[in-house]
């Protein structure tokens, strides 16, 4: 038996999924759509209006671009773009998982397909929560203006884009690709685990004197989480277990996509 191969079993109220993954079925069919999945099933999402349907003015469209290189994804990033979601009254939050990190030309990266499926794994039975392939089908490094860009074409000119990213990539953010008109598209929430410095971090901020009100800082507890503690965990073949979901850690077995000598690892450049 191809133990790869993962029908959906649809339950009362749920679908059981790819590697156990649990997808309640909403009762309010009317304000969702069924969106494709790599993995071949189709989940329930909230409608989100795009384009000309964006621009009715009954409501912006407010939508959170969760960016990174989710290698692997975990916790952490699954509370941080739920808080971001409910502080800011997002009506979607995109994963975009990278494709080339331009910060990690010289680190070998797990393949950014297998990181895209293990990313939707972990986000497909959140109905607030999307993705998106449009840097991992993108050629060369990724870039979060052409990302930032590539929404504003598909969700329109009244739709109101937030960043969310890590306090570390704030602080950085002045060495990013046309910052000024990145600044101009979206607003930035900068999220930072307890124990963080959080006045130094204050301080940087504002002396982005130009953008500092374009950025938002909110503290996650779940961020003490790292990926590149569990991808150390998964090399000395220690428990990852309660760190990221269930079924991503059923995946990560079965393919073994984070074994020292695994196929899905990039190379150094």
């Amino acid at each position: 038996m191809d133990r790869s191969v993962n029908h959906p079993v649809e339950r009362k109220g749920f679908i059981i999924g790819p590697h156990g993954v649990v997808i309640s079925i909403p009762e309010d069919l009317a304000n969702y759509e069924w969106v494709d999945t790599t993995f071949g099933i189709k989940v329930p999402k909230i409608k989100v209006p795009k384009n000309e349907a964006a621009q009715t003015g009954e409501a912006m469209v407010r939508v959170g671009i969760m960016g990174g290189t989710f290698d692997p994804v975990h916790y952490g990033h699954l509370v941080t773009a739920e808080a971001a979601a409910d502080l800011f009254d997002l009506s979607v939050v995109v994963f975009v998982p990278s494709g080339r990190p331009p910060h990690k030309q010289h680190q070998a990266v797990t393949d950014p397909w297998e990181r895209y499926r293990l990313t939707e794994l972990a986000t497909c039975s959140n109905p607030r929560f999307r993705m998106s392939d449009v840097e991992v089908s993108r050629p060369g490094y990724s870039y979060a203006i052409d990302t930032v860009r590539a929404f504003r074409r598909e969700y329109g000119e009244q739709a109101e884009f937030f960043f969310i990213t890590g306090a570390d990539a704030i602080l950085e953010i002045m060495t990013w690709r046309q910052i000024d008109q990145l600044m101009a598209e979206c607003r930035f929430i900068a999220a930072y685990r307890p124990g963080y410095d959080r006045d130094h971090l204050r301080e940087a901020v504002a002396r982005m004197e130009a953008f500092s009100g374009r950025i938002h800082l909110v503290e996650v507890p779940a961020l003490a989480i790292s990926s590149t503690d569990i991808r150390r965990r998964l090399y000395q073949g220690r428990s990852v277990k309660y760190l990221l979901p269930e079924p991503v850690i059923h995946r990560i077995v079965e393919t073994g996509s984070y074994h020292p000598s695994s196929c899905h690892r990039q190379p150094r450049e």
